[in-house]
């Protein structure tokens, strides 16, 4: 039999090659990871080596060298309940206060709106290509996209009809995101530094940088507060650096019994389309939302996903509320953007 012609590694395009690849998706899924190089190569015989050659290298199978991921989805389509909240004591500038009454966390204004600094730390740790989640009713948000100029990041925009969650959120993307490989999803209200954005990069798979609170604290470069931390999601790893489970808001208590170190999540994580399977799949939470964090634990459970865990004490800003707009302004003086 004549062998298949040779696939360039740039024709995205190809059916075959799609079509390949999404099968190949849902086998390892099932597998999990339990997967093993003999598995792998009863699977590749099957197709056209060429074909099997460029899946190993975007999937980061054995015999060929993953590509970092270069595409990041944003969620910026949350109401900002606790940036309308009144603030007296809070000293803004009438630009920022009119843009705090909307809730419209991305674009509070520093020397430039708040999501243009995500944007050129992205830009700055490689990435390409940004979906940016939005509400229906966020055209100032949408204006704004479309006219920043933007040299190295392309921006496509992507609408979350109703406020149902993160994990919702993350569904709106997947018309935007097709059949790519792997991609990353980030918090609109946080600034990551650009070393953090490049150890989520470099992860080897799916995964999230997890954040060492006591770490963070020592550092004191971020407007996180001990307090502030105990709202986020507990990140639960083994011996292997996979994670196992995500505490999501324990109680005072559960908090102050955690040993050391304690690994929080503000949402940095790079996921394979599993995802979207897993953002369909599950119930809604008593607060009736569709959390990122359940999908997450159904993926490991389910669908046997494994998320290597990357441990980080780089600087992190969060925009959550009006006291919080001083001191990330104070982070963000004088940032050279270049996007």
């Amino acid at each position: 039999m004549k062998p298949a012609a040779k696939v360039s590694a740039f024709d995205r395009a190809s059916l075959f090659e799609q079509t390949y690849e999404a099968l190949l998706h849902h086998v390892l899924g099932f597998l999990g990871s339990k997967w093993t190089f003999t598995t792998w190569r009863a699977l590749s015989v099957t197709f056209p080596s060429n074909v099997a050659t460029l899946s190993r290298d975007r999937l980061g199978m054995p015999g060929g060298s993953r590509v970092k991921v270069t595409t990041a989805v944003i969620l910026a389509a949350g109401t900002g309940t606790r940036m309308r909240q009144a603030d007296v004591s809070a000293a803004l500038t009438s630009q920022q206060q009119s843009m705090a009454e909307s809730g419209n966390k991305t674009l509070i204004p520093f020397e430039r709106p708040f999501l243009d600094y995500s944007l050129g730390a992205l830009a700055d740790a490689g990435f390409k290509r940004i979906c940016l989640v939005v509400s229906p009713n966020q055209d100032d948000l949408v204006a704004h996209c479309q006219e920043l100029e933007t040299a190295r990041l392309k921006i496509e925009l992507a609408v979350q009809h109703e406020p149902r969650g993160t994990a919702d959120a993350v569904l709106a993307a997947e018309p935007a995101i097709g059949n790519e490989s792997e991609f990353a999803v980030l918090n609109g209200d946080n600034y990551y530094s650009v070393e953090v954005l490049k150890a989520l990069r470099a992860l080897e798979r799916p995964g999230l940088v997890a954040f060492d609170r006591a770490g963070l604290l020592a550092r004191g470069e971020s407007n996180l507060s001990r307090e502030r931390m105990a709202r986020f999601a507990i990140v639960q790893v083994d011996s292997a650096g996979h994670l196992t489970g995500i505490l999501e808001k324990p109680d005072s208590a559960t908090y102050a019994s955690l040993p050391e170190p304690v690994l929080v999540s503000l949402n940095c994580w790079r996921f394979s389309p599993s995802i979207f399977r897993a953002c369909e799949r599950i119930p809604e939470s008593e607060r009736g939302e569709l959390e990122l964090t359940a999908a997450v634990q159904y993926s490991i459970d389910e669908l046997g996903e494994s998320f290597k865990v990357s441990t980080s004490t780089s600087p992190v800003l969060d925009l959550s509320e009006r006291a919080d707009i001083t001191a990330v302004a104070s982070h963000l003086e004088g940032l050279e953007l270049d996007l």
